[in-house]
């Protein structure tokens, strides 16, 4: 039987992508495992730091496919799952492959080490993306290899990587990205664009932001509140990057409890966070080019509105597309060759 590595690890990525901005300050990962026989088992994600990490997410779903084993399905914490699954598991996954997009961590943190576990489920092949940088998780290939596991990496390397890039670089020093959202004829004006379901999604990544940037003269337009209400979330800092420092603070986002609101002519602030998000339109696009490493828009199926995000599309890498609802989500980079 010809195996197709790349097909299975793709499964894996593209269940992590839904997680790209929730993981904070956790890689987003994901876990396709697979039966002796090329049956999709489980395909799982880590949805946020303090849950399970893929891998377990992977195995706990697989276990209960294969056994129907009712007990496990209520478990949520990560230890809880580790243990059950290494008094119950009886060698079900022998013959088994998992394919995961990130190193299995080695170490014993707010989880238990995800390479511990699947020596002790005597799978028979570990498929691995990219290797983890991080000094406290790395070497999980080489607790594999020591259990008798074959373990092979680089399975959609680049793609791995690319799904990494957030945690390499807040890690490093901090991780801009920018966020506006469009209807199908580019407009950004007049009213809520998205729907519900996308806008919970956005304030879902607020939550785990440390800071939000927006212009000057959006605040003084939209009045807007800036929080994670939808999800019952943190809000973040605000920089509003403006040259007047005059606002009206019965401006909504200046009376959110336990937030710090700058208001600067300068960018210079991100500096002192890890996790930014800027929000806004064609012009704090441009003014901010220089500092943003990736972005994220939302484009609903509608029409309507006047003022169009006059960025030309083309000189986008498409990173990966979602499906939030009726709206869709694309995670973007300028091309290189922009």
């Amino acid at each position: 039987m010809v195996i197709d590595h790349k097909f299975y690890m793709s499964q894996a990525l593209k269940e992590a992508w839904k997680y790209q901005g929730l993981t904070y300050p956790n890689p987003a990962v994901g876990c396709c495992i697979v039966s002796k026989d090329g049956e999709i088992l489980s395909v799982e994600a880590h949805k946020k730091a303090g849950l399970p990490h893929a891998e377990v997410e992977a195995l706990k779903s697989a276990y209960l496919k294969l056994t129907n084993d009712e007990v496990i399905k209520n478990l949520t914490s990560s230890s809880d799952i580790h243990k059950y699954l290494k008094e119950n598991h009886n060698n079900i996954f022998n013959g088994c492959s998992v394919y995961t997009t990130l190193e299995p961590c080695s170490h014993v943190g707010k989880t238990p080490s995800c390479a511990d576990l699947l020596s002790e489920m005597n799978v028979n092949k570990v498929y691995v993306g990219a290797l983890d940088s991080n000094p406290d998780a790395a070497n999980g290939n080489k607790k594999l290899v020591s259990a008798n596991i074959e373990v092979k990496s680089s399975i959609l390397g680049e793609e791995s990587k690319e799904l990494l890039y957030p945690f390499e670089a807040w890690n490093k020093e901090n991780f801009v990205f920018f966020k506006w959202a469009q209807r199908l004829n580019g407009t950004y004006d007049d009213g809520i664009i998205t729907s519900k379901q996308s806008r919970k999604n956005v304030h879902d990544i607020r939550d785990k932001c440390d800071l939000l940037v927006i212009g000057g003269e959006t605040v003084r337009v939209d009045r807007p509140t800036l929080d994670a209400r939808l999800v019952d979330g943190k809000a973040p800092d605000v920089l509003i990057y403006s040259r007047s420092k005059e606002f009206d603070q019965s401006i909504a986002l200046f009376g959110v409890k336990d937030r710090k609101v700058i208001i600067s002519d300068s960018l210079d602030e991100i500096k002192n966070y890890k996790n930014i998000m800027i929000e806004g339109g064609s012009n704090m696009f441009e003014a901010t080019k220089n500092i943003v490493d990736r972005y994220i828009c939302y484009i609903a199926p509608k029409t309507g509105g006047s003022k169009v995000f006059s960025t030309n599309m083309e000189e986008f890498e498409i990173l990966n597309i979602l499906q939030e609802g009726e709206d869709i989500i694309m995670w973007l980079k300028i091309r290189e060759d922009s």
